[in-house]
Protein backbone atom coordinates (compact mmCIF):
# COMPACT_ATOMS: atom_id res chain seq x y z
CA UNK A 1 0.00 0.00 0.00
CA UNK A 2 1.14 3.53 -0.74
CA UNK A 3 0.06 6.39 1.51
CA UNK A 4 0.08 9.79 -0.22
CA UNK A 5 0.93 13.05 1.51
CA UNK A 6 0.50 16.44 -0.15
CA UNK A 7 0.53 20.05 0.95
CA UNK A 8 -2.91 21.60 1.28
CA UNK A 9 -3.27 24.10 -1.59
CA UNK A 10 -3.81 27.70 -0.55
CA UNK A 11 -2.90 27.12 3.11
CA UNK A 12 0.25 27.40 5.22
CA UNK A 13 3.12 25.30 3.82
CA UNK A 14 3.10 23.09 6.92
CA UNK A 15 -0.53 22.00 6.44
CA UNK A 16 -1.12 18.82 4.50
CA UNK A 17 -3.32 15.89 3.66
CA UNK A 18 -2.55 12.22 4.11
CA UNK A 19 -4.55 9.91 1.84
CA UNK A 20 -5.05 6.18 2.37
CA UNK A 21 -7.04 4.03 -0.05
CA UNK A 22 -10.10 4.50 2.18
CA UNK A 23 -9.73 7.82 4.00
CA UNK A 24 -8.16 11.27 4.01
CA UNK A 25 -6.62 12.90 7.10
CA UNK A 26 -5.32 16.38 7.80
CA UNK A 27 -1.66 16.32 8.82
CA UNK A 28 1.16 18.61 9.83
CA UNK A 29 4.31 18.95 7.73
CA UNK A 30 7.64 20.66 8.25
CA UNK A 31 7.57 24.36 9.15
CA UNK A 32 9.04 25.27 5.74
CA UNK A 33 6.81 22.90 3.75
CA UNK A 34 7.90 20.28 1.22
CA UNK A 35 11.33 20.20 -0.49
CA UNK A 36 13.06 17.96 -2.99
CA UNK A 37 16.50 19.11 -1.80
CA UNK A 38 16.16 18.27 1.90
CA UNK A 39 19.11 19.26 4.11
CA UNK A 40 19.75 18.82 7.82
CA UNK A 41 17.99 21.45 9.91
CA UNK A 42 16.02 23.14 7.08
CA UNK A 43 12.63 22.41 8.69
CA UNK A 44 11.32 20.85 5.47
CA UNK A 45 9.54 17.57 4.88
CA UNK A 46 11.37 15.68 2.11
CA UNK A 47 9.59 14.96 -1.16
CA UNK A 48 9.92 11.34 -2.21
CA UNK A 49 8.74 7.80 -1.65
CA UNK A 50 9.91 6.14 1.56
CA UNK A 51 9.21 2.80 3.24
CA UNK A 52 7.69 2.58 6.70
CA UNK A 53 10.51 0.95 8.71
CA UNK A 54 9.12 0.33 12.21
CA UNK A 55 7.01 1.69 15.04
CA UNK A 56 8.51 2.94 18.31
CA UNK A 57 6.00 3.57 21.10
CA UNK A 58 5.74 4.65 24.76
CA UNK A 59 4.49 1.49 26.49
CA UNK A 60 4.39 3.33 29.82
CA UNK A 61 1.64 5.64 28.54
CA UNK A 62 -0.52 3.59 26.19
CA UNK A 63 -1.15 0.05 25.04
CA UNK A 64 0.71 -1.22 22.02
CA UNK A 65 -1.28 -0.16 18.95
CA UNK A 66 -2.29 -2.72 16.35
CA UNK A 67 -0.02 -2.66 13.31
CA UNK A 68 1.67 -5.01 10.89
CA UNK A 69 4.93 -3.05 11.17
CA UNK A 70 7.81 -4.22 13.36
CA UNK A 71 7.34 -2.69 16.84
CA UNK A 72 9.82 -1.66 19.53
CA UNK A 73 8.94 -0.06 22.86
CA UNK A 74 10.74 3.19 23.64
CA UNK A 75 12.89 3.43 26.76
CA UNK A 76 14.33 6.56 28.38
CA UNK A 77 17.85 6.01 27.07
CA UNK A 78 17.12 6.25 23.35
CA UNK A 79 17.86 9.09 20.96
CA UNK A 80 18.26 9.77 17.25
CA UNK A 81 21.58 11.11 15.97
CA UNK A 82 21.37 14.26 13.83
CA UNK A 83 25.09 15.15 13.95
CA UNK A 84 26.42 15.18 10.39
CA UNK A 85 29.97 14.48 11.67
CA UNK A 86 28.91 11.28 13.45
CA UNK A 87 29.21 7.75 12.09
CA UNK A 88 25.80 7.19 13.75
CA UNK A 89 24.13 9.97 11.71
CA UNK A 90 20.41 9.30 11.13
CA UNK A 91 20.43 6.27 13.39
CA UNK A 92 18.88 5.24 16.68
CA UNK A 93 21.45 5.77 19.48
CA UNK A 94 21.74 4.96 23.16
CA UNK A 95 22.15 7.87 25.56
CA UNK A 96 24.35 9.38 26.71
CA UNK A 97 25.66 9.99 23.22
CA UNK A 98 28.70 12.15 22.40
CA UNK A 99 27.13 13.44 19.18
CA UNK A 100 24.28 15.89 18.72
CA UNK A 101 21.00 14.00 18.96
CA UNK A 102 17.31 14.24 19.62
CA UNK A 103 15.87 12.58 22.73
CA UNK A 104 13.01 10.25 21.87
CA UNK A 105 11.67 10.02 25.43
CA UNK A 106 9.80 13.31 25.73
CA UNK A 107 7.56 14.97 28.30
CA UNK A 108 4.98 15.87 25.65
CA UNK A 109 3.10 13.20 23.68
CA UNK A 110 4.57 13.95 20.23
CA UNK A 111 6.83 10.91 20.27
CA UNK A 112 4.49 8.52 22.08
CA UNK A 113 4.13 6.90 18.62
CA UNK A 114 6.99 7.21 16.12
CA UNK A 115 6.96 5.52 12.73
CA UNK A 116 10.49 5.61 11.37
CA UNK A 117 10.47 6.47 7.67
CA UNK A 118 13.17 5.14 5.36
CA UNK A 119 14.49 8.57 4.41
CA UNK A 120 18.26 8.87 3.87
CA UNK A 121 19.00 5.62 5.65
CA UNK A 122 20.33 3.15 3.08
CA UNK A 123 23.02 4.26 3.82
CA UNK A 124 22.68 7.67 5.49
CA UNK A 125 24.43 10.55 3.74
CA UNK A 126 25.57 13.31 6.08
CA UNK A 127 23.52 16.52 5.81
CA UNK A 128 20.67 15.11 3.66
CA UNK A 129 18.29 15.03 6.63
CA UNK A 130 17.71 12.83 9.65
CA UNK A 131 14.92 11.82 12.00
CA UNK A 132 12.12 11.96 9.46
CA UNK A 133 9.23 10.33 11.27
CA UNK A 134 5.48 9.97 11.17
CA UNK A 135 4.46 10.91 14.72
CA UNK A 136 1.72 12.34 16.91
CA UNK A 137 0.73 15.90 15.97
CA UNK A 138 1.00 18.86 18.28
CA UNK A 139 -1.90 21.12 19.18
CA UNK A 140 -3.76 22.52 16.14
CA UNK A 141 -1.50 20.50 13.81
CA UNK A 142 1.49 22.72 14.63
CA UNK A 143 4.39 22.55 12.13
CA UNK A 144 7.06 19.90 12.60
CA UNK A 145 10.82 20.10 12.05
CA UNK A 146 10.41 18.02 8.87
CA UNK A 147 8.25 15.09 9.92
CA UNK A 148 4.66 14.23 9.05
CA UNK A 149 2.33 14.33 12.08
CA UNK A 150 -1.23 13.15 12.66
CA UNK A 151 -3.57 13.47 15.64
CA UNK A 152 -3.35 10.45 17.97
CA UNK A 153 -6.59 8.73 16.90
CA UNK A 154 -5.85 9.19 13.20
CA UNK A 155 -2.32 7.80 13.60
CA UNK A 156 -3.63 4.76 15.50
CA UNK A 157 -6.20 4.17 12.73
CA UNK A 158 -3.47 4.41 10.09
CA UNK A 159 -1.09 2.10 11.98
CA UNK A 160 -3.72 -0.66 11.95
CA UNK A 161 -3.59 -0.60 8.14
CA UNK A 162 0.21 -0.66 7.73
CA UNK A 163 2.34 -3.69 6.89
CA UNK A 164 5.97 -4.28 5.96
CA UNK A 165 6.54 -3.12 2.38
CA UNK A 166 4.08 -0.23 2.62
CA UNK A 167 5.38 3.20 1.64
CA UNK A 168 4.65 6.87 2.10
CA UNK A 169 4.76 9.07 -1.02
CA UNK A 170 5.30 12.68 0.04
CA UNK A 171 4.58 15.44 -2.45
CA UNK A 172 4.33 13.00 -5.37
Amino acid sequence: MIIHVTATPGRDPHQGRLQTPSRQFECALGRTGLRTDKTEGDGATPIGRFPFRRLLFRADRRARPKTGLPVRPLVPGLGWCDDTASPAYNRLVRLPCPWRHEKLWRQDALYDLIVVLGHNDAPPVASLGSAIFLHVAGPDLAPTEGCVALPWDDLVELLAQLSPGDEIAIGI
